[in-house]
């Protein structure tokens, strides 16, 4: 049976690939998509998800209003240079779409107690959507299954500042409020998200085989632009980093990581914004078992990029 997941995000040219990976994939079924500000604005992200699921023919997955800004209130910096001026790349969703229906908040809860305990939320973007439906929600987020999200650094720089990943650094207040509530909260961060390599090879590999893939003509473009940035801010790297892929393929493919067992916990402020703290020490201070999140340290890259191109070649939307 495939996993029923209610994917957050805020796409982007990394939310979008996972997006395509999950609506190609035949052990993932998404539910629902709640697009929020990030890489571009709700707004904009709305108005990407509803052109990602109009190419695939999805229009009857539901669309659910997320946030539009931090906790904090604080003005979001958004970075077209990653991402595009619309967040992907050089392609612009056009003006006119199949009307797509755009579901309240409260849709969320709905879609949990109709899924209850099979349920998997991953989480993507910024976590101030999460968060809010954590203070929402109340004991009805006990009954998703697990929480799969991309976000922090460990042993590794971060992306946005020294220290700190740009999901976490972008509202840390929501981040650290989700680590704390999250049950089965499995944490990828990008010490094995940039492992996680798609090559100009690969591309075209997917873009030559992918016959039933109805995303085939957005992906070269998509990631000539994403590499152009990548070459820039990490010169050698080999591709660009399918950073939100990582947590979705996580989900059914559970071999390809290895985590360890830590609470969690985000700076919220200071020079420290957004860092990730976790205890690695070899006799780390107990903490009760429920409070303990499992962090990713290894990814077995063959296994993930082998899923990735194979799901990319062969899978289907018509399912």
């Amino acid at each position: 049976m495939a996993a029923k997941v209610l994917f957050f995000g805020d796409p982007g040219i990394d939310d979008s690939i996972a997006i395509m990976y999950g609506l190609l994939n035949p052990n993932i079924e998404i539910v629902g998509i709640v697009p929020s500000y990030g890489n571009v604005t709700q707004e904009q992200a709305i108005q990407n998800v509803a052109y990602l699921l109009s190419l695939a023919g999805k229009t009857d997955i539901p669309i659910i209003a997320g946030a539009k800004g931090p906790l904090s209130g604080e003005a979001t910096a958004y970075y077209p240079e990653i991402h595009g001026k619309e967040g992907l790349g050089p392609i612009q969703p056009p003006d006119t779409l199949p009307s797509a229906e755009l579901l309240n908040f409260d849709e969320i809860f709905k879609i949990i107690e109709k899924y209850e305990n099979e349920l998997y939320i991953v989480d993507v973007g910024r976590s101030t959507s999460l968060a809010i439906a954590f203070i929402l929600g109340g004991d009805v987020m006990n009954k998703v299954k697990a929480f799969y999200i991309m976000g922090g650094a460990f042993f590794v720089p971060g992306n946005v500042t020294a220290e700190a990943e740009a999901n976490f650094y972008g509202d840390p207040i929501a981040s650290n409020l989700v680590c704390e509530r999250a049950h089965n909260l499995a944490i990828h961060p990008l010490n094995v998200t940039i492992q996680a390599i798609l090559t100009s090879e690969m591309v075209d590999q997917i873009v030559r085989q992918g016959a039933n893939n109805p995303y085939r003509n957005l992906i070269r473009p998509i990631f000539d632009y994403y590499y152009e940035f990548y070459k820039k801010s990490m010169p050698g790297i080999q591709g660009t980093p399918l950073h939100d892929v990582v947590a979705l393929s996580a989900i059914v493919n559970p071999s390809i990581m290895q985590y360890a067992r830590r609470r969690v916990k985000i700076e919220m402020s200071g020079i420290l914004k957004g860092v990730s703290v976790a205890d690695f020490r070899a006799n780390p201070d107990k903490e009760p078992v429920e409070t303990l999140d499992r962090i990713a340290l290894r990814i077995d890259y063959e296994k993930f990029i082998t899923d990735f191109i194979q799901v990319m070649t062969n899978g289907r939307v018509d399912r």
